[in-house]
């Protein structure tokens, strides 16, 4: 499709859409889908927070709760999908909420979308920190606390400096990134296939209630109430498969936008939801005993392994999903600093002059790259990471909702004009099941032990509606609004 004459260059959509080629477009189709894929990484969500799904409803929530959540995902995939072939820019979510919905719609898409992806590079780097410790008995010193954001700052530093090279640097690691996440999940999976004694699959659809567990910090309060329990456990995946905006965020820089996008967006939720359940089923086959296995709490998967394989192959498996992790990582800030400087283009951050300038030298949004790494760095001070992860998927799928909901409504109404990737009939009940789907993540995200999240996400809301009507209805312009919508 990308060679269709009738489909129109990427600069001249671009140009259409109000904006000039400012970022370097080296990205191809499989290095679109890779950016996206690095952030879901199955090897980070599916890894650091097995324990979410394993100790609110046992097996069940993996063998049954993962293929539903993917079904969901996948759905808010296609409908992204559809709007990023009609509007390939940078700006991505922000954009589509501006076009579709208004200069409020958009504003609004904006802030949740940026500190979702501020609070997701946090989780994922937390997470990485975690697990390493954990997994590979690094030392945490005398004082673990500093040790970790000593730690956790330092790494978000070289993923910045990485990405400040620009596109081309960044794209070579994040396709490393993506056949190590497949080979890894893959040998992974075998492994533990052929380790495991005696497969006791009804394991996979049995609801067991293994909340309360660890006894002294349990993953979920003991309760009773085994179909939320089940619901709860959602939260494994949601938070796993996310991300994947990051397709959109660097459309800008992809050849054949308007068709390697939504594309990328589509196939690295489909690959990370199936890749991603036969690696987690295979991780839940080889449990010893289920009950000491919740007792581990977040270090249930080096527990596995350690239980299941030889050491040094164990040890390399670790290795290598550490690696993966911190590889998400990069790939996660280079997705933020491409919403923070489309933001800020059309000068809807504090200091957007600043924000929005692109280094000469490598084409890369330098000073929205070094901002980004460190507000993110800064969250792991504040919160757990369960908290950072529950906060980051509630603010992303309320963005991913917004803009879909946008587009619900303005589907042939006052958007006519499609990109040459288009569902057709199927949009409006498929955007329909995707908000509907956003708004019970938004309860599952608020829940024990992550009521924090709640007076956040309030908190947040309240004042951007007072920010909103107080100064921004005045003062924010938005993206340029000849957007091709058919107004």
């Amino acid at each position: 499709m990308a060679d269709d004459p009738q489909i129109p260059s990427d600069e001249s959509v671009l140009n259409r859409l109000g904006y000039r080629q400012e970022l370097a477009r080296r990205m191809g189709a499989f290095s679109n889908f890779a950016i996206s894929f690095a952030i879901i990484c199955i090897l980070a969500g599916g890894i650091t927070s097995f324990h979410v799904g394993l100790n609110s409803a046992g097996g069940a929530s993996i063998g049954i709760g993962w293929p539903l959540v993917s079904l969901f995902s996948l759905t808010v995939a296609l409908t992204m999908g559809q709007i990023a072939s009609a509007f390939p820019t940078a700006g991505g979510l922000y954009h589509w909420g501006s076009i579709l919905g208004g200069r409020a719609c958009g504003w609004v898409t904006a802030w949740l979308n940026l500190g979702g992806l501020l609070t997701v590079l946090a989780a994922i780097n937390a997470g990485t920190f975690d697990f390493a410790v954990a997994a590979l008995g690094l030392p945490a010193g005398s004082n673990p606390a500093m040790v970790k954001v000593i730690a956790i700052v330092a790494m978000t530093l070289s993923q910045a400096l990485l990405n400040h090279y620009g596109i081309r640097l960044t794209t070579l690691l994040t396709d490393f990134s993506g056949w190590l996440i497949l080979a890894v999940a893959t040998v992974l999976t075998v492994a533990l296939v052929l380790a495991t004694p005696r497969f006791e699959w009804p394991r996979l659809w049995t609801f067991t209630n293994l909340s309360g567990l660890p006894a002294d910090s349990p993953v979920f309060a003991r309760q009773e109430n085994l179909p939320w329990l089940f619901c709860l456990g959602f939260l494994l995946p949601a938070y796993t498969i996310t991300g994947f905006d990051a397709s959109a965020h660097t459309s800008e820089e992809t050849v054949s936008a308007a068709v390697n996008v939504p594309r990328g967006i589509v196939r690295s939720v489909v690959i990370s939801a199936a890749f991603g359940w036969f690696m987690i089923v295979a991780l839940m086959l080889a449990i010893p005993n289920l009950q000491e296995a919740a007792n581990q709490g977040s270090s249930v998967v080096p527990w596995i392994l350690r239980k299941t394989l030889p050491a040094p192959l164990g040890t390399a498996f670790l290795a290598g999903i550490v690696l993966a992790q911190y590889l998400c990582g990069l790939a996660a800030l280079t997705s933020t600093s491409r919403m923070t400087f489309a933001f800020a283009r059309d000068g809807g951050l504090p200091l957007s002059r600043w924000l929005r300038k692109v280094d000469p030298a490598t084409q890369s949004p330098s000073i929205a790259v070094w901002s980004s790494g460190i507000l993110s760095a800064l969250l792991v001070v504040l919160l757990r990471y369960e908290t950072i992860a529950a906060i980051g998927t509630v603010f992303l799928y309320c963005s991913y909702a917004l803009p879909i909901a946008a587009g619900f409504w303005a589907h042939q109404r006052t958007w006519t004009r499609f990109g040459p990737w288009e569902l057709g009939a199927a949009y409006r009940p498929l955007a329909f099941i995707s908000v509907a789907g956003c708004l019970f993540l938004l309860v599952l995200g608020v829940q024990p032990p992550n009521q924090q999240a709640l007076p956040i996400l309030g908190g947040t809301l309240g004042f951007m509606l007072v920010l909103w009507f107080a100064v921004e209805r005045r003062r924010f312009k938005g993206p340029p609004m000849d957007l091709g919508t058919g107004r």
